[in-house]
């Protein structure tokens, strides 16, 4: 994550309802600051080239999720007989399907469907944004915007916007190594997977992050043949150690080929299959690929160091916790910052971003209280400090880790993957960061973010009474065993 260094003068004084906002990006760090910026008064015009939503939306976010929840059923439906549940026709008889050789009737994917469907609910979501846009009073304008100057914007060379504040929200695009360009029929990147029509025989999967590891667990789950090819010795490196191993092997056991320190150096269409060659020389086949290596912002050739915009190496834009750069007057969120790579941390930014611009009191990003999901079977969710983050700091803490087989609704669900993990200090016992494996724990992980963000001791979450039987019961157990865990320090 690129360092947050940016200086600026303190912020503005409160302006009038005349105060000019222009956003460049319409996703969702800039379709919120529009949103907020309107409520507060200003005159807001929001330049966005592919539509409102932006690639959170119509490629990424939205679309992705879409797909991995129709995978969810696919993963739901394989415990059905373990439940003792089976497929039965009109006459009341257990349903066989042929092309299996008689054994139980399994669910398939319609990929043509599943896209279209995908497709479907992204652009209703980017019409339902531009709809309450409109209704607000934002001002949308199509094209592609640069800065000429630090309060000036111009949008395809022929539309010229003067602004007391911009706001530079254009996110970032995926990476693409120069020999395994994506090419929309063998090889891609992941953004253009809903092209797809027919489920891949097999299909190669590079980059086991957050991207790779969701795709890859999805058409898994889809029924494709899937290999996950991963340069570093584990999937999720960067993820909680525990979480990251508990997926691993759930992937294994469902049939996905994981190719530890394994790096991708090139890929090639060899008629109707694809070959993807290793560093090591080996190369590996597959119908199709999904290079998932990374994601670069979108921030060359929009003027921004003309108007002496400092950017990191890498080409982020740099921003104080206010999303101040360090221009007076201009402001940045989302992707294209580096702060983190999440909607909801970008939304966040661009709502501090027009507070600030605006003159209304603002409370700084903490990227400590910021929970995040990846959307697996099972699902990992994570808030507040890790494990790894403790150990550098060198802070004496706790840990208290729990099973979800252990949790009665789990065993009534046919849970068996997954788990509870809970940071306190061991001074004062307050909750600092949590780690939920399980599905849905995105949903779970709610309550720890609370006590991360109400700095609540772990004897504070154990007293709160849970629903029994529940799966949320765990998180009060696992603060319940934080006391006499031993105390861990860097």
């Amino acid at each position: 994550m690129p360092q947050v260094t940016a200086t600026a003068p303190a912020a503005p004084e409160p302006q009038s309802g005349d105060h000019r906002v222009v956003i460049l990006g319409g996703g969702p760090g800039g379709y919120e600051a529009a949103l907020a910026a309107r409520r507060a008064g200003a005159d807001v015009t929001l330049v966005e080239r592919q539509g409102l939503g932006g690639a959170a939306v119509l490629t990424d976010v939205v679309p992705s999720k879409t797909l991995i929840a129709t995978a969810e059923w696919m993963t739901i439906a394989e415990r059905a007989s373990e439940l003792g549940i089976s497929a039965v026709g009109p006459d009341g008889e257990p349903v066989a399907d042929p092309a299996a050789g008689g054994a139980p009737v399994r669910f398939r994917a319609d990929l043509a469907r599943v896209n279209e469907r995908v497709v479907e609910l992204a652009r209703a979501q980017s019409d339902d944004i531009h709809d309450r846009l409109d209704r607000e009073g934002v001002r949308v304008v199509r094209g592609t915007g640069r800065l000429d100057g630090p309060y000036r914007v111009v949008v395809d060379d022929s539309t010229t916007l003067d602004a007391d504040t911009v706001l530079v929200a254009v996110g970032a695009t995926p990476r693409v190594l120069p020999t395994a360009v994506p090419d929309g029929e063998r090889i891609f990147s992941w953004t253009q997977l809903y092209r797809l029509t027919e489920l891949p025989e097999r299909i190669i999967v590079v980059g086991s992050g957050v991207t790779g590891a969701e795709f890859a667990g999805a058409y898994n789950a889809l029924g494709a043949d899937v290999v996950l090819v991963s340069s570093r010795d584990r999937v999720l490196p960067g993820e909680d150690a525990d979480a990251a191993r508990v997926l691993e092997d759930v992937f294994r056991q469902r049939g996905m080929t994981v190719l530890g320190r394994s790096r991708a150096e090139a890929a090639r269409v060899v008629g109707d299959r694809v070959e993807v060659t290793l560093s090591d020389g080996r190369v590996v086949e597959g119908s199709h690929a999904l290079f998932a290596v990374g994601s670069v912002p979108s921030t060359r050739g929009i003027g921004l160091e003309e108007a002496g915009v400092r950017l990191t190496p890498s080409g982020h834009v740099e921003v104080d916790r206010v999303s101040r750069t360090s221009v007076r007057g201009v402001y940045a969120a989302g992707d294209c910052t580096g702060v983190l790579p999440l909607a909801s941390v970008a939304a966040t930014q661009g709502r501090i971003a027009m507070a600030h611009a605006l003159g209304d009191a603002v409370q700084p990003f903490d990227p400590g209280t910021v929970a995040a999901n990846i959307f697996t079977a099972p699902e990992i969710a994570t808030v507040g400090l890790s494990e790894r983050v403790l150990r550098e700091q060198g802070e004496r803490y706790v840990v208290s880790h729990l099973p979800l087989d252990r949790n009665p609704r789990a065993k009534m669900l046919g849970i068996k993957d997954g788990f509870v993990k809970l940071f306190a200090r061991e001074s004062t016992g307050i909750v600092v960061g949590g780690v939920v494996v399980a599905p849905r724990a995105g949903e779970l992980i709610f309550p720890v973010t609370i006590a991360v963000a109400q700095r609540l001791t772990a004897d504070q979450v154990a007293a709160a009474l849970s629903v029994y039987p529940s799966l949320s019961g765990s998180l009060a157990e696992t603060a319940r065993l934080v006391s006499g865990q031993q105390a861990w320090t860097g």
